[in-house]
């Protein structure tokens, strides 16, 4: 492989930051829609051909399997810093080993996944407190979906290389592919063929197939500009390098996981109130989804910018491309909120004609202007973090916010303060200010400064 950098690759160590992130964020911002339409679609045609039974099975059956999918995003994000830093430090002979060892790393826990998919959906629906109406549609969502995680996997850790190489406009073409799919597949097999909650997933796996396969096709054309020669001997793990992407990736997986089973946690207290109380959380979860449009996009950003240029040395590039985060997604946040709590209603009946589920949107909406401030500034921060390769403080803010705050908070407003759902809605969004305010601090102190380089 050659020594230096070829087409695929994106320098962040040079130019105007502010340009960079426009290039950069506008495709993320894109393919993060994108990726969002996956629920929407599935909400409104489920929401159209089956009702609220449909939803709440959608939303319980996407929350199991979204805590699937982030131990593989765990492994990608950690992909994406060790590449983002090697490519700063214009280290590109070191490539090879290291795309070899995410795809290798990745398949054999996307393998794992899919066997204990198949073996505990049932018991943990049970623990979900799924509604009897929604059951029978959830488990066959779960089976559907666990049968093509490997797909998803695959999706994910090519978009997160290719975003550590500081390139985020083919990932952006591989999630159009796979929405239009999608969106075919829904129109098809639930509104056609009357498949219910199973056609929804069967559309989603089939969209990310498609996009991993056409994925895998472009970069085996364009290996040379990609740095990996997709030789069988480079798929055997380097013992250094997967050690190195192991301590990382562990911790971001149990970061991301650590959310998504205090999430299960609150979907689980919001389902004992009914199949109406279940739908309005799934309904509202994808409506608050479109606020990470934008700061996923900053996210990613900042983490490539920040491990770029902490190995290339430019502090001040790191500085600008956080506060350039943190004012956009401000801004952003602060207009979609103000439409949610204008026209509560309104945006919920795009998903649920239900009369019972539209009266507790505006509870719902109000719930989550508490937690805005927190989510704004969440990402930027937490990408930075993520950036400088610090996955432990990843985990321990992670889990302030999962386990110490998600579900206590939800359990002692909810149920021991005695406001029942409003309660659990509450705790859900004052969860975030406890990852973002050590965040922050954590920032602005400095501290970081004295970290070592991964590569």
């Amino acid at each position: 492989m050659s020594d230096s950098p070829k087409a695929i690759i994106n320098d962040m160590t040079q130019g105007s930051v502010f340009k960079k992130m426009v290039v950069f964020t506008l495709p993320v911002m894109f393919a993060n829609a994108l990726q969002l339409c996956y629920g929407l679609v599935d909400m409104v045609i489920v929401g159209k051909f089956v009702g609220s039974a449909g939803l709440s099975a959608i939303t319980i059956g996407s929350q199991v399997f979204n805590l699937m999918a982030t131990l593989c995003i765990g492994f990608s994000v950690g992909g994406q810093v060790f590449i983002s830093q090697i490519i700063g430090g214009k280290e590109y002979r070191k490539l090879n080993q290291t795309i070899g060892t995410v795809f290798t790393l990745v398949g054999v826990l996307g393998l794992l996944m899919t066997l204990i998919g198949f073996v505990f959906s049932v018991p943990v629906l049970r623990l979900m407190n799924t509604p009897e109406e929604s059951f029978e549609m959830a488990k066959a969502y779960m089976k559907v979906c666990s049968g093509g995680v490997l797909f998803t996997y695959g999706y994910n850790m090519v978009s997160a290389i290719l975003r550590g190489m500081g390139d985020s406009k083919r990932p952006l073409l591989f999630i159009l592919i796979s929405t239009i799919v999608n969106l075919t597949g829904d129109l098809l097999l639930v509104g056609y063929f009357k498949m219910g909650a199973a056609g929804a997933a069967w559309a989603t796996i089939l969209g990310q197939a498609v996009s991993f396969v056409i994925a895998l096709v472009f970069l085996v054309r364009r290996k040379e500009e990609f740095h990996f020669d997709f030789k069988a001997k480079s798929f055997i793990p380097e013992n250094g390098t997967a050690a190195k992407l192991v301590k990382l990736g562990v911790p971001f997986a149990l970061q991301n996981s650590s959310i998504d089973i205090s999430m299960m946690f609150v979907c689980a207290l919001v389902n004992s109130f009914g199949v109406i109380a279940s739908a309005t959380f799934g309904v509202g979860s994808r409506l608050q989804s479109l606020g990470f449009v934008m700061s996923g996009a900053v996210g990613a950003f900042v983490s490539s910018m920040v491990g770029q240029n902490i190995a290339a040395g430019k502090m001040d590039r790191v500085h600008k491309s956080i506060h350039l985060g943190l004012v956009s997604n401000i801004i952003f946040w602060g207009l979609l909120t103000t439409v949610f709590i204008l026209f509560p209603e309104g945006c919920f009946s795009l998903f649920s004609k239900d009369p019972e589920v539209l009266e507790m949107a505006p509870l719902y909406m109000m719930c989550m202007a508490v937690g805005v401030p927190a989510l704004a500034c969440m990402t930027p921060y937490n990408g930075f973090i993520q950036g400088i390769g610090n996955s432990k403080m990843s985990l321990i803010f992670s889990i302030l916010d999962g386990f110490v705050a998600r579900i206590t908070l939800s359990y002692v407003i909810g149920i021991v303060a005695g406001l029942g759902l409003k309660g659990f809605f509450l705790g859900y969004f004052l969860a975030p200010y406890f990852t973002t305010i050590p965040a922050m601090i954590y920032y602005y102190s400095g501290i970081w400064k004295k970290r070592k380089l991964l590569s």
